[in-house]
């Protein structure tokens, strides 16, 4: 097994990027919870889209 550093951007399906696609995600979930909490309104129709 290949000793990698988890924290390394690499394309691909490495484990790398599969902790930053799970960290981004993270921060896209709570965003579009604070902008409910906010606002008042759901993500989409804050943006106007529904």
């Amino acid at each position: 097994m290949e000793n990698q550093n988890r924290n390394n951007w690499n394309w691909g399906f490495t484990t790398g990027a599969e902790n930053w696609n799970g960290r981004l995600a993270m921060i896209g979930f709570i965003s579009a919870v604070v902008i409910e909490l906010a606002s008042g309104q759901g993500l989409l129709h804050f943006w106007g889209l529904m």
